[in-house]
């Protein structure tokens, strides 16, 4: 094993409601499995109740930060605890979520769409799959081009809504689409490991739609989506075999908001085997 060079970019804490956990103990087990770092992307608290029930609350937003720096600085020399936020992209909060990113000097901000919360299921979902299909895509592209998040979580997520219906050729043209409009920002996409153990048993996105990402040179970081703190860097080894087989040479991370690239040769020796 050579020296850690890998962050987990991805992981929540007990203020979510739907967590277990503290940073400390997320922290514990990144080391044990090599890691150089971690992110805490917590979802962010969003105005007037929105999916109040899967996230922080506006009044926890000081002991979020409390919990993370006591982690930054029990593992400090030992591990790079980041603090990031995951964003809810939702049409009608742009400038709240804009806003909210700059509160503090963040390492990290993930952007990301969640078409299974109640109010994205009154205000978006149509019969046809389809349509669904086209309306997520597009609102990804949108989250990018809103231009302050960082990387983009889990983006093929709206298959885990149509898994009787999901049909990547057919839906693919849709998908296409949305990544030339990605490509363009700049943003960065994420490989989410969580996705094996959703409706759709695979990592978010597919091998498929990461080819098609290398295609446009769009860069990768890696995330576990962490909701319990043995699941930091789960199934990595295997997220970064998916990557070489969609043509991947490098992954990221990002510190400062500034992109990092590391080759995933050298970060397989890093993991702890």
């Amino acid at each position: 094993m050579s020296d850690p060079i890998m962050y987990d970019m991805h992981m929540h804490t007990p203020l979510c409601k739907h967590a277990q956990d503290l940073p400390v103990d997320y922290a514990a087990h990144a080391l044990s499995q090599g890691l150089k770092g971690i992110t805490f992307t917590c979802h962010n608290p969003m105005p007037n109740r929105f999916s109040h029930h899967v996230r922080m609350e506006m009044e926890q937003w000081d002991e979020y930060l409390r919990i993370v720096r006591e982690a930054q600085d029990e593992y400090k020399g030992r591990l790079d605890v980041q603090i990031g936020l995951e964003c809810d992209y939702y049409p009608g909060y742009e400038d709240f979520v804009q806003g909210q990113t700059k509160w503090i000097d963040f390492d990290y901000i993930l952007g990301s769409i969640h078409p299974h919360l109640g109010e994205y299921r009154k205000d978006f979902w149509q019969e046809e799959p389809i349509d669904n299909v086209k309306k997520y895509f597009d609102l990804l592209a949108e989250s990018a081009e809103l231009g302050c998040f960082d990387c983009l979580a889990h983006p093929d997520l709206i298959k885990n809504m149509l898994v009787k219906f999901w049909d990547l050729d057919a839906f693919m043209p849709i998908i296409k689409e949305s990544l030339d409009r990605i490509a363009e920002t700049g943003v960065a996409m994420e490989l989410n490991t969580s996705g094996i153990y959703k409706s759709l048993s695979e990592m978010n996105p597919s091998i498929d739609m990461l080819a098609e990402m290398n295609k446009r040179n769009i860069p990768v970081v890696i995330g576990s989506d962490s909701h319990i703190s043995t699941r930091v860097a789960d199934l990595f080894p295997d997220a970064l075999n998916a990557l070489e087989t969609a043509g991947y040479e490098n992954i990221s991370y990002f510190k400062q908001h500034e992109r990092h690239d590391i080759k995933i040769t050298d970060a397989r020796n890093s993991l702890t085997k």
